[in-house]
């Protein structure tokens, strides 16, 4: 998955937020983005999700590795030199997921657990977006789609490598309308000679760009991954809010779903708007990886976070507590107050401030009802050893 990872309702624009998700996120220097919060004994640290028949104590201790993985590279050295945080240090973080890590094989119930973490463990709250702990979250996954390697009358919409010149471009480079053309097959493109695969519907090529990542079923029944391998130097611009801009849509109407069975009911609209979005992704197999984040260790499903990193410690661990897509007794998704530890492990150019969190959903349809349906207001702590 590409380093910038970046959410589905911010980068799609499903922007239907409460009031507060508007507002500009306020500066927040690394060091004054987490504060040492005082909640009292039995509020944090309860992750039901990972004891029982149901738990999923595995995949966080995968998560865990993974991020140890990262924080013995020289890269994590140069992240945390940058973050320049007094408290919070690469070794710190590092002895803390070893130790949370024992504590999480050794404890028996969720109980547990919260008791030893309450005891070694001091709580770093965001300060949110608006000074007081409230922190936007939202749901990225990694879509599964049916493509082809070659181009056919069914498959026509391609995914394109980054150019071996690309270094030499003159800037500003060329827009979405000009690599790919105003009907996004490409013909007079630039770029002819640099596809990877085509795919068979347009706006799932373009849900491709927004996620970063994919999983494409060949018609041989084989399965190609793509990740992200750069991109141009335009901003992104939301065509869900180019809808609600033109009275399409209204900004608290506006979901996924609608938007696709918009561009499906008329599809000459996305000559009109897919184009706005000048910003371009180039993308390289990956030959079977799992989505990776920006730390460039794979992603869990549930586990892992996107935040701003340049205020954030990568890799650390955290706990989020908010309301999520949770199958309820009929097996539909409703939002769901939960308490869950996640691993700090990627980013994504939307993500920006101490207000925003990324949930990753997963791989496939499921996981993109689950992100396509997060979208709520929460809390955000990291957990370091006492001193």
């Amino acid at each position: 998955m590409k380093p910038l990872l970046t959410s589905l309702i911010l980068m799609v624009g499903l922007s239907w937020m409460p009031p507060v998700w508007g507002q500009t996120p306020l500066p927040s220097p690394a060091g004054d983005a987490l504060e040492v919060t005082q909640r009292g004994e039995g509020d944090l640290g309860w992750d039901d999700r990972l004891f029982g028949p149901s738990g999923d104590k595995r995949s966080l201790l995968r998560a865990i590795d993974y991020s140890l993985q990262y924080l013995r590279t020289p890269k994590a050295i140069e992240d945390y030199t940058e973050l320049n945080h007094p408290d919070i240090t690469r070794d710190r973080v590092r002895r803390s997921l070893i130790r949370f890590r024992q504590l999480l094989v050794s404890s028996r119930s969720a109980t547990e657990l919260q008791r030893a973490v309450q005891r070694e463990f001091t709580w770093y709250q965001s300060v949110g977006n608006d000074g007081q702990g409230t922190v936007g979250f939202t749901g990225y996954f990694e879509p599964t789609y049916a493509g082809s390697r070659t181009r056919t009358a069914q498959y026509r919409y391609p995914l394109y490598a980054r150019p071996a010149d690309f270094q030499d471009w003159d800037k500003p480079h060329p827009t979405r309308e000009e690599l790919e053309g105003e009907d996004g097959l490409g013909w007079q493109s630039p770029l002819r000679g640099t596809e990877i695969v085509w795919l068979r519907d347009r706006l799932e090529a373009f849900l491709v760009h927004v996620q970063g990542s994919a999983q494409i079923q060949l018609p041989n029944g084989q399965v190609m991954t793509v990740g992200y391998g750069g991109k141009t130097d335009h901003p992104y611009t939301s065509i869900g809010k180019e809808l609600v801009n033109a009275g399409i849509f209204s900004l608290e109407s506006l979901t996924l779903p609608k938007l696709i069975d918009y561009f499906h009911q008329f599809p000459e609209q996305m000559n009109e708007y897919l184009p706005r979005n000048q910003s371009f992704i180039f993308f390289k197999e990956t030959q079977g990886q799992p989505a990776t984040g920006n730390l460039s260790v794979p992603v869990t499903a549930g586990r892992s976070i996107a935040t701003d990193k340049s205020i954030m410690p990568p890799g650390a661990l955290a706990l989020i507590q908010a309301p999520l897509p949770e199958p309820n007794a009929l097996g539909q998704l409703e939002p769901t107050l939960v308490s869950r530890f996640v691993l700090d492990q990627d980013t994504g150019s939307a993500i920006k401030g101490a207000g925003r969190v990324d949930v990753f959903m997963g791989t496939g349809r499921e996981a993109g009802d689950r992100a396509g349906l997060t979208n709520s207001n929460g809390e955000l702590y990291y957990l370091l050893l006492k001193r």
